[in-house]
């Protein structure tokens, strides 16, 4: 299908949608197309943009668009790690001893972090302790 601006001698501009081209000046030739405010029957195509639009064209527009979503996630996921490195305390080997003394209420709450292993983090989650591990992002080093 074809889609052209039309527009009448009165000047009220609308549109019209033709199988091909001949269509329109047939309809034309034969009066059948009309203004549909006015009724005239003299009717010309106006000037309209093309409207291109190919599949690498797509493409590009949602990689750009999934490149930028991706890099303002990472940016706000350094972010939240950063605030969560500010204000916890580093444990390092002992995270899951002082992640139990915590949650019996043998030491102060805080928030800490630290390493532990698979095994650890599994009789951690198993105790009821709540865990989550930091993301690693890209350019992160520690």
């Amino acid at each position: 299908m074809i889609r052209y601006s039309l527009i009448c001698d009165n000047a009220h501009p609308f549109e019209g949608w033709f199988s091909q081209s001949a269509d329109f000046d047939r309809q034309v030739e034969s009066g059948f197309l009309t203004c549909p405010v006015c009724g005239s029957a003299a009717i010309s195509k106006s000037l309209m943009a093309p409207s291109v639009s190919t599949a690498r064209s797509k493409q590009e527009r949602q990689q750009v668009a999934m490149d930028v979503a991706r890099q303002e996630t990472i940016t706000k996921l350094k972010e939240m790690v950063a605030t969560i490195k500010a204000n916890a305390e580093d444990v390092g080997e002992r995270f899951p001893e002082e992640a139990r003394k915590i949650h019996y209420g043998e030491a102060d709450a805080r928030g800490i972090m630290g390493k532990a292993s698979l095994a650890d983090v599994k009789d951690l989650i198993d105790e009821g302790i709540e865990i989550a591990p930091l993301p690693v992002l890209p350019d992160e080093t520690n």
